[in-house]
């Protein structure tokens, strides 16, 4: 049983699919069935429920993915504190970022920073895509954290250099308590009540609207705010449900506080980059938070 044996085990049954985790691994699917049956081969058990059209787990498979995560956990923290402290980084690092994106990456990232760093001072704003996008331009920030800018506000910014880090999707979700089906249609999306997240990714906004004008249908919130914690803790209320950002509901969908519904003809994708100021970043200090970012993205 080795680590890499584990990372496939979890995306398997993180993506209910074989095919979908190869995918996601950039590795054949014998390969990955290969090392699924090794693992069960090592634990003398089997790990998933065969038959099945979704991919299940046993109990015992259940158990050794509650284990799993943390043990990828643990890794993949231990490589971001190496990280911080091996950059010898120093000095003031300001970044800025939506709050969406700040509430759920960034502040582990900041604290590994500061536990193994004496000398680097961080400073963390929140602001609205189109004024970050234009402040990083003026020199404000060192590095600003958006979805893709030129895509979500159609605007680039200036003098910086772009590092895509992940790519992320909005998810349509709900209360698990909400009885509603596992898959719908776009044309069933209004239909329920709807809460929303509003201006921090206006791109999405608008190809939503379009996409339900082209079918003829068109939605009224209940409920609407910009931020994205207190959209999160509506929809677990039960009052309704709505697309996020993926990265912000993951744990949750996972744990079971929210039920992810499938939206078969609509999805949306979106690269997460990090714009970095070119001519007057702390470049020494921003090369090794990238490096931390982009470990971090997969805790």
């Amino acid at each position: 049983m080795n680590l890499q044996h584990l990372i496939t085990f979890c995306t398997v049954l993180i993506e209910k699919s074989m095919t979908a985790a190869a995918q996601k691994l950039f590795l054949t699917q014998p390969a990955v069935s290969q090392q699924v049956r090794q693992l069960e081969e090592y634990l003398g058990v089997d790990l998933l429920v065969r038959g099945v059209r979704k991919i299940q787990p046993t109990p015992q498979g259940t158990l050794l993915f509650d284990y799993a995560q943390r043990v990828i956990r643990l890794v993949k923290e231990t490589e971001v504190a190496i990280q911080t402290m091996g950059g010898e980084v120093s000095g003031p690092l300001r970044v800025a970022t939506l709050n969406s994106l700040g509430l759920h990456l960034l502040g582990s990232i900041f604290s590994l920073f500061l536990k193994n760093n004496k000398n680097v001072k961080l400073e963390l704003e929140y602001q609205k895509g189109g004024d970050l996008i234009k402040n990083i331009g003026k020199g404000d920030y060192d590095i600003v954290l958006l979805p893709n800018a030129v895509n979500e506000y159609g605007e680039d910014p200036e003098d910086c250099e772009k590092l895509p880090i992940s790519r992320d999707e909005m998810w349509l979700v709900t209360s698990n308590s909400d009885a509603v089906p596992n898959t719908i249609n776009l044309r069933d999306f209004p239909n329920h009540p709807v809460v929303t997240l509003t201006g921090e990714y206006p791109g999405f906004e608008n190809t939503l609207l379009k996409a339900l004008k082209k079918i003829g249908d068109k939605v009224n919130p209940v409920f609407s705010s910009s931020n994205v914690g207190t959209v999160k803790r509506i929809i677990e209320s039960g009052i309704g449900w709505g697309f996020l950002p993926s990265h912000s509901i993951k744990k949750q969908v996972q744990t079971g506080r929210l039920k992810r519904v499938q939206v078969e003809d609509f999805k949306y994708e979106y690269d997460l980059v990090c714009y970095i100021n070119k001519t007057k970043s702390n470049m020494k200090s921003a090369q090794v938070f990238l490096k931390a970012l982009e470990q971090q993205k997969d805790l």
